[in-house]
């Protein structure tokens, strides 16, 4: 109001200032009023000027608004932002310069947002190009979310780690393939084995499928290399099977040693060749490579025993016709012999195992049955026992084992296994059985042995034996030797006065021998001093010491039936002891 006041004060001191230069002038009233008029009009348009400026401010200040409020609505949707909250109360021109403020920073998060969008697809991009895989699945025209973003960076990421895998592996197998074709003197021959060798590294394309083919050309490169080294092996064997029959002279397997460790490409040409030079000379002697190959025929017999019908199944074995379809046949049965002995290797080698621990079990056994080897030294006799008990241990297992590999080999083969022309089970139940025979035939034996020197001692006298010298390990301890000798002593006293008290003399005692096993198998009752009954016969021709004998026998003597030879009575035997009273 102030203002409005200030401007009707001046106006009217304009206009009075006009009037009174329009009165020195002496301008008419009329043109006075004409020209007071003008000014009013003029004043009115300047004013209507203003108004119509302002208003036009005011209708773009309004436009403005709401341009920017659609801008900001579409970049919060776009940025996936909440809408901007407006202020109430304020100006419109405020209002607006919050709105355009706003719009601008949401124009530059979406233009950060977009820039950081186009490096992460060109990094995909190019990612893409070199692992042969698919784009990231994201839209480069919309603006992304920021957990679009980081997603898509880790994506990248994982990318780049595996690319970074890939070319290791890439390096690894080219490498790998490299070597492989060296040895194999290979030449790159498709496009594919060109690009893995010749080109750059990092122009070749990592996808899986390339990985993958890398792997198979290795594959392949190895499993040629096996079948050369296998190939070259084979040649070997055979080369060295036939410089052995053809007796080839060491001078000249020594200059071909070269080939015969290396397995290159030139080494196989040169193994063949010389296979092929062999097959020649072979043919040419062709009586002495049949002797050859009978030799090994021979051994592997031995290996797989081959009882005689099996080895005159081989017919050709025998033949004098040497031709080389004799020579074919031979070179076929030496193979089937050989495979024969590698598919069953582990039963024959328990076949042999079994013969050999049986071979050492016998010696060991006879060797316990010798009286000198207590004279041996160094702990050889407990060793000898230990291994002796092993044996008899480890024995019965090992047959257990072969008893379920002949039984699967049987049940395979559709027929018996034979060692030698005989069931190997039953072989072994013979074995097991000829040794207790043998020890039961060495036991009696021994037994007979005694019962003769009873004979003798009771016939013609104990002989004065003197006995081994021993050296004892340890010093004997005084009470059991005390203890020995008071029991010697009045054992021998009380024989002694049973015998004076019997015969009237004094005579000497026979050793003491052991019955034999088949006397504690009898059911004839025992007399109470312990002894047994004396014979009829002796009993017979002694009638008139019967009763003094009666509860104390002849401690010792073994009582068997007189031979015709032997016809004695104990008087007899009385009277020729009583020769050696001492």
């Amino acid at each position: 109001e102030v203002l409005a006041a200030e401007a009707v004060s001046c106006l009217n001191k304009a206009l009075c200032h006009l009037k009174d230069i329009w009165e020195e002038i002496g301008i008419p009233e009329d043109q006075r009023l004409q020209r007071t008029n003008v000014v009013k009009n003029h004043i009115k348009s300047l004013l209507d000027m203003m108004i119509k400026e302002e208003e036009s401010l005011k209708k773009r200040l309004i436009s403005s608004i709401q341009t920017c409020r659609t801008e900001m609505e579409k970049l919060c949707l776009e940025l996936q932002l909440p809408v901007f909250e407006e202020e109430n109360g304020i100006s419109m021109l405020q209002q607006e310069k919050n709105i355009r403020t706003q719009v601008e920073a949401l124009l530059k998060e979406k233009t950060q947002r977009m820039q950081q969008l186009k490096v992460l697809l060109e990094q995909d991009q190019d990612l893409c190009d070199i692992l042969c895989s698919m784009p990231y699945g994201i839209a480069p025209d919309s603006v992304p979310s920021p957990e679009q973003l980081e997603n898509f960076s880790q994506h990248i990421a994982n990318q780049n780690a595996e690319k970074a895998r890939r070319y290791a592996e890439f390096m690894d197998l080219k490498k790998q393939i490299i070597l492989y074709m060296e040895e194999l003197e290979h030449i790159p021959e498709t496009s594919f084995e060109k690009d893995v060798i010749c080109e750059d590294e990092d122009a070749f394309c990592l996808s899986r499928d390339n990985i993958t083919s890398l792997k198979l050309l290795l594959c392949q490169l190895e499993e040629r290399k096996t079948e050369n080294e296998a190939t070259c092996e084979a040649h070997r064997e055979k080369i060295q099977q036939l410089w052995d029959r053809l007796q080839v002279p060491q001078e000249e397997r020594e200059a071909f040693n070269e080939h015969m460790v290396t397995s290159k490409k030139r080494n196989l040409e040169a193994l063949r060749a010389e296979v092929q030079r062999l097959e020649e000379l072979k043919l040419l002697n062709i009586c002495n490579v049949i002797d050859a190959i009978r030799s090994e025929i021979s051994v592997f017999w031995e290996k797989c025993f081959f009882g005689t019908d099996q080895r005159q199944a081989f017919a050709p074995y025998f033949s004098e016709d040497f031709t080389e379809e004799l020579l074919s046949l031979h070179d076929a049965e030496i193979q089937r012999l050989k495979q024969h002995y590698e598919d069953h290797k582990e039963l024959f080698d328990g076949v042999h195992q079994w013969e050999e621990s049986w071979r050492l079990f016998l010696e060991l056994e006879k060797k316990a049955t010798d009286p000198t080897r207590f004279t041996n030294r160094g702990g050889n006799l407990l060793k000898e026992e230990k291994q002796r008990s092993e044996l008899h241990k480890s024995l019965p297992k090992l047959e257990k084992k072969l008893k379920g590999q002949i039984d699967a080999w049987e049940s395979e083969q559709g027929c018996e296994f034979l060692v030698n022309g005989q069931k190997f089970l039953q072989y072994v139940e013979e074995q097991w059985e000829l040794h207790r025979i043998e020890k039961e035939k060495e036991k009696q034996e021994r037994h007979l042995k005694k019962s003769k020197q009873t004979e003798e001692d009771m016939l013609y006298g104990t002989a004065v034996r003197t006995p081994t010298k021993r050296r004892f390990l340890g010093a004997t301890t005084p009470n059991k030797s005390r203890k020995f000798n008071a029991t010697s002593s009045i054992s021998s006293a009380t024989s002694n006065s049973t015998m004076r008290s019997a015969y009237g003399g004094t005579v000497c005692r026979s050793p003491v021998p052991r019955p034999p096993l088949s006397a504690n198998k009898g059911p004839a009752a025992r007399t109470p001093g312990g002894g047994k009954p004396p014979h009829p016969r002796l009993q017979g021709c002694n009638k008139e010491n019967e009763a003094q004998l009666k509860g104390t026998p002849l401690s010792g003597a073994l009582l068997t039936p007189a031979s015709p030879q032997c016809n004695f009575s104990i008087t007899s035997v009385a009277s020729t002891y009583s020769e050696f009273v001492v």
